[in-house]
């Protein structure tokens, strides 16, 4: 496989869609949502917003009238049977399982080179399985001009779709807007000046005030064939073994040949091999998205996402939680039939799961992981 073998110049229409492949990385444990997500259950394959579907779930109902059938689901081989319980609709081919986790760049990276070996004019499109988005058809829109953008030109673009910033947040990275692009289809494309890493509280109030600025939620839009030349040019080592798998793909030799690369390959997140660099050579473009837009990070978010009962200040989840509250406020999230009783207590989390108990503050929400972190050295991975 060759990174010339460019996607023929195409124009903004209903074709480009035709071409489009949705991945979806489902990775990461959410340690700040121990001990609900843990390394056997991580927070996509949860129900988090009281929807009545997984993470993982929802991100698929919502590329669907995109995508149709064509899907790609990079995720660990621990979850491989809940991942396919979620998604019957999934095909064995289209199922990447990491034996171990190597970053997004991998991950991502892989799905483009088999995703090219099947077919070099392919547009993929990344989204990770654990966000929260609303409305679906704001976020198919701007789905929609991300792809036009991708597929303008003679090689395409690399396209983000950058967040509308709510808040001078100091959690995100950002990005830097420039000059709108003329694609048709595609009206409010701009070209990327540059990414930013997450900035203190007063730069990001900068950011915030000049409008040039979006957050980085890590989505990406981009010809299959444009992503491995620059992460040929950018990591050669980590492209080689993705390519050497990749040509086996759909072969019998793939297990052998993953067992045996994959293993070997670098760490390093698809900014870094991709995104940046890209940006710099001035082949990557941004479509702001004005969706709803949650990571989930942390237990404050599930506050955030899920309505607390009328009259009540308590947001309480889980199937049967048996919860008493009198002048609480907070969160309450509960896996057994224990009762709960909060009294005279605000901004308070608890999570009840049959082995663990977590009981902290929205405040305090995101140390978290620091607790996963010392359990773990001390040896208490039975609950992790």
């Amino acid at each position: 496989m060759s990174t010339d073998s460019a996607p023929a110049p195409a124009v903004a229409n209903d074709g480009d869609l035709g071409r489009f492949v949705a991945v979806i990385p489902a990775g990461g444990v959410g340690t700040r949502l121990w001990p609900l997500s843990r390394a056997a259950a991580p927070k996509f394959l949860h129900d988090l917003t009281g929807s009545g579907s997984t993470l993982i779930r929802a991100t698929y109902d919502r590329l669907a009238p995109l995508a149709g059938g064509r899907f790609l689901v990079v995720t660990g081989e621990a979850h491989r049977a809940a991942v396919c319980l979620q998604i019957p609709e999934l095909d064995s081919a289209d199922l990447v399982l990491e034996s171990e986790p190597k970053d997004s760049g991998a991950a991502i990276g892989l799905a483009a080179a088999i995703l090219h070996r099947r077919n070099p004019a392919t547009i993929m499109g990344s989204f990770a399985a654990d966000q929260v988005i609303s409305p679906d058809s704001v976020f198919q829109a701007a789905v929609l001009e991300a792809i036009h953008t991708a597929a303008s030109g003679e090689r395409g673009k690399i396209v983000t779709i950058g967040i509308e910033p709510t808040h001078p947040s100091t959690g995100f990275g950002y990005i830097r807007g420039g000059e709108t692009l003329d694609v048709d289809g595609a009206p409010s494309a701009r070209e990327v000046v540059e990414f930013v890493e997450k900035p203190s509280l007063e730069v990001a109030e900068k950011y915030l005030a000049s409008g040039e600025y979006l957050w980085n939620a890590g989505m990406f839009v981009a010809p299959v064939a444009l992503m491995l030349e620059h992460l040929a040019a950018n990591q050669p080592e980590l492209y080689a073994g993705l390519v050497e798998i990749a040509a086996a793909w759909d072969t019998p030799e793939r297990d052998a040949v993953t067992a045996r690369v994959w293993p070997t390959l670098p760490k390093i997140a698809i900014d870094y091999a991709v995104a940046e660099p890209a940006a710099a050579a001035g082949d990557v473009a941004v479509v702001p998205g004005a969706f709803r837009w949650d990571d989930v990070g942390d237990f404050a978010a599930i506050g955030r996402l899920n309505s607390a009962r009328e009259g009540d200040a308590v947001t309480v989840i889980g199937e049967g939680a048996r919860v008493f509250t009198e002048d609480a406020s907070g969160i309450v999230v509960s896996d057994t039939k224990r009762v709960i009783a909060l009294i005279g207590i605000e901004d308070v989390v608890i999570v009840d799961t049959p082995d663990a108990l977590l009981v902290t503050t929205k405040e305090h929400a995101q140390k978290v992981k620091g607790a996963v972190a010392a359990l773990k050295a001390s040896g208490d991975t039975d609950v992790l």
